[in-house]
């Protein structure tokens, strides 16, 4: 499964604002310089997502974005899903059988089946604060 650049950059701006919630919203301009990414692509990102209901904008001078849950009621399955528009797949890779279809056909695009719905279930499983753990985890070792 590949995750497009959206994908990740709303992956880490999600975790971003979930990690720097301190009850006032955080700005892009802070999370584009934090993640090494393209502000301008980052509002882009930041429209899906509230479009989406995932994140809340707040505007003035104090304005910015928070998440709107916590980061235990997110999983990965929806945010991707939110930023790529479809269901996780194997960029389609699968076979369309026909009646004709030949055995292997067959067999191939069962396997085809059971890796996506092995991809679908491992990314709903994982949530925002499984993330943040990790990142954390990954922090202390360094």
């Amino acid at each position: 499964m590949l995750i497009s650049a959206r994908g990740k950059y709303a992956l880490g701006l999600m975790m971003d604002l979930a990690e720097h919630d301190n009850g006032e919203p955080v700005k892009l301009k802070d999370v584009a310089k934090r993640q090494g990414i393209s502000l301008s692509y980052l509002e882009q990102v930041s429209g899906i997502l509230k479009r989406g209901g995932f994140i809340k904008s707040y505007r003035g001078f104090s304005g910015g974005y928070k998440i709107r849950y916590e980061p235990n009621q997110y999983t990965v399955g929806m945010i991707l899903r939110a930023t790529e528009g479809v269901d996780l797949n194997t960029q389609g890779a699968h076979v369309v059988l026909t009646e004709n279809s030949n055995s292997s056909d067959y067999v191939t695009s069962l396997l085809c089946q059971q890796i996506m719905e092995a991809v679908n279930d491992t990314a709903d499983r994982i949530t925002l604060q499984d993330l943040m753990q990790w990142q954390e985890e990954r922090r202390l070792k360094a």
